[in-house]
């Protein structure tokens, strides 16, 4: 079955750096785009970083721009991100996420999620 799993969260100090993973598994990593998304408490879901199968393409919400880089490995089937420049405002909870198009219709998978704190 499709798997998502993130690793790489943690507490870092403003102006830091963590590195997220999503190790994939269960389907055809190197045909499909994957996501990460961030979800603060009390906040909704947003797209952080999407990266196209191939990995020629990327795009970032606009908050991390310059400071967040996404990339893959479709022979390992991971995604990274790469944060630097960390704010307070990066903290939240980042899930990794593909959208899988079945015959029956779309369907996203999520993993369960890596905590990022950022703070003095």
């Amino acid at each position: 079955q499709v798997q998502l799993v993130e690793s790489g969260g943690g507490l870092v100090q403003p102006g830091g750096s963590l590195r997220l993973s999503c190790a994939a598994s269960g389907f055809t990593f190197s045909s499909y785009d994957i996501s990460w998304y961030r979800q603060a408490p009390g906040k909704e879901r947003g797209l952080v970083a999407f990266i196209a199968s191939a990995g020629g393409s990327t795009n970032y919400a606009d908050s991390v721009k310059g400071r967040f880089t996404i990339s893959r490995d479709n022979a390992k089937y991971t995604v990274l991100l790469q944060m630097d420049s960390l704010k307070p405002e990066d903290t939240a909870t980042y899930y990794c996420n593909v959208r899988i198009r079945y015959y029956s219709g779309p369907r996203d998978f999520w993993g369960q999620g890596t905590q990022v704190t950022v703070s003095s």
